[in-house]
């Protein structure tokens, strides 16, 4: 994962002072890409701090599932979405208790059309993987015009295209916002498991995860933290074990929950505790 130790030090020597809706100041870069070969015997995952891969998982299934409300998150003790749940936002954009609105899990599996219907965009991805691989249309998107005024936090890594060549499945995300230190290290293992998941299931061989990022930025609250980790060295990464699935509808989705994943001989440095921006 150096070359993710690579980009913190990047964004820590050239980045601008920018202002930000937290009003917590941040320095940031415009445009900068990772690339990772994603393999069940080397999965990747940030080493120079801990990072909670079941709470990965658990994320990356709310958004399979198609949810966005947090409940199914906090009935299993995932946290991470609930500074942007509280009853206060959730009453200033007229949405539901506990609900995120239109984000990724309704726009990935229930895209809605100007016919009243919707699409399930990752349904689209596997059946088309299957039929015509070589496509230029293997296309997800978390962003909708209509929707990013409507709620609290607009999708941030709102963008992915999977490629294919000589059986060989990739991914490319595009992140339009990028929060380098604590949300990035969860995208990169998000996506990842989500490119080795589209691969079992369409018979591919997972190759690589590429990461575009836009405004790469570091809040201000982070900086201390991120020179202790750029002082840590990268540690092997561990092998993945993921459930043996035949496809990613949503009634296949709905049987999984986070232990059905395992990380195996994950090895890391001690957590960096500092505060998310809201």
């Amino acid at each position: 994962m150096q070359q993710y130790l690579e980009v913190l030090q990047d964004v820590l020597h050239k980045g601008k002072d920018k202002s930000d809706p937290q009003g917590i100041g941040n320095i940031a870069v415009c445009g900068r890409e990772m690339r990772f070969w994603v393999d069940e015997n080397c999965f990747p995952i940030i080493t120079t701090k801990f990072v909670s891969f079941r709470n990965i998982v658990g994320e990356l299934l709310w958004i399979l599932r198609g949810e966005s409300n947090v409940k199914w998150l906090q009935d299993r003790k995932i946290r991470i979405w609930d500074e942007w749940a509280t009853p206060e936002a959730c009453a200033q954009y007229g949405l539901p208790a506990g609900s995120l609105g239109m984000i990724y899990g309704p726009l990935w599996r229930t895209w809605p059309t100007t016919d009243g219907k919707t699409i399930d965009q990752i349904e689209d991805v596997v059946r088309t993987l299957k039929i015509n691989p070589d496509s230029r249309r293997l296309i997800v998107s978390s962003w909708h015009p209509e929707f990013t005024d409507k709620v609290y936090v607009a999708p941030c890594h709102c963008f992915f295209k999977f490629f294919h060549a000589q059986g060989e499945l990739s991914l490319h995300l595009f992140q339009r916002s990028a929060d380098l230190f604590l949300g990035v290290p969860y995208n990169i293992s998000s996506y990842s498991l989500l490119l080795l998941m589209m691969a079992k299931v369409t018979g591919l061989k997972p190759a690589e995860f590429v990461h575009t990022m836009s405004d790469v930025h570091l809040y201000k609250n982070s900086i201390e933290a991120v020179k202790i980790q750029l002082k840590r060295k990268s540690l092997p990464l561990p092998k993945i074990e993921i459930p043996d699935i035949s496809d990613l509808s949503l009634a296949t989705i709905k049987q999984l929950e986070p232990e059905d994943f395992k990380l195996v001989d994950y090895k890391y440095h001690s957590k960096i505790q500092v505060e998310v921006g809201v």
